[in-house]
């Protein structure tokens, strides 16, 4: 279960690249009831979306030459040089070096050994989005791989959790007590988020869809779909704990 407190080696922002700003957030606005708020001509196109108020995501044009369109996981951490050094010692690649977002923060753009592209947040002004696991924001995160999660466990001290049963394994950040997101096995590499929503057949209904909606024991209902520019996300209607 995600949660705002954003220790060290949790999720606390996430945002997408896309080759059109404004057709993307009129997209997620239909499916997923955000709002778009764009920050100005400074920020080079980059801007937050919101639900009910609060800051859940951000969206920015595509900077990286020949990048597709997709979502990015930034994981929080104390020091972003140190993560960066960390990556590189675990096998790992430093894609844009550490730099700092105004007072917002520090980041830096890296991928795994297996290709899985994620992020680091350093937080100044700006911890991280304001809300997950509500509906509209973000409820869970998965890492597909051919590898396992050991990359991870050294770069964030994550704990890996194997349940009986269960395809793949959970990770849980050091000093957290909640599973934070899954590891699934596959061949391709890349990491998928999922959002929390009220029907997740709706939101299917007007997007291209990946994975159709099933519903999971103990899970809730859940889809994998893609937004117009082929960056894939998954929705999710949690059962109550």
């Amino acid at each position: 279960m995600l949660t705002t407190d954003f220790v060290p080696g949790a999720p606390n922002w996430i945002d997408l690249g896309s080759p059109d700003v404004v057709a993307a957030a009129d997209f997620y606005g239909r499916v997923l009831g955000w709002t778009h708020v764009p920050l100005g001509p400074e920020a080079g196109g980059y801007g937050f979306f919101g639900h009910e108020g609060r800051t859940v995501a951000a969206v920015g044009p595509l900077s990286e030459p020949g990048a597709a369109s997709a979502w990015t996981i930034y994981f929080a951490s104390p020091d972003a040089d140190s993560v960066c050094r960390s990556v590189v010692s675990a096998g790992g690649k430093v894609r844009l070096e550490p730099f700092d977002v105004f007072t917002s923060g520090r980041m830096a753009q890296l991928t795994d050994p297996a290709g899985a592209e994620f992020a680091v947040w350093q937080a100044g002004d700006l911890r991280g989005v304001d809300a997950v696991t509500s509906v509209g924001s973000l409820a869970w995160v998965e890492l597909h791989s051919p590898d396992d999660a050991s990359f991870y466990a050294t770069v964030f001290s994550w704990e890996i959790v194997t349940i009986p049963g269960a395809p793949g394994s959970f990770f849980r950040p050091a000093g957290s007590g909640e599973m934070a997101g899954a590891v699934v096995p596959d061949s391709s590499a890349y990491w998928l988020p999922y959002f929390e929503v009220a029907d997740p057949d709706a939101a299917a209904a007007i997007a291209d869809v990946v994975v159709e909606p099933c519903s999971l024991e103990g899970i809730g209902r859940i889809a994998v779909l893609a937004d117009p520019f082929g960056a894939r996300f998954g929705v999710m209607s949690s059962v109550s704990p």
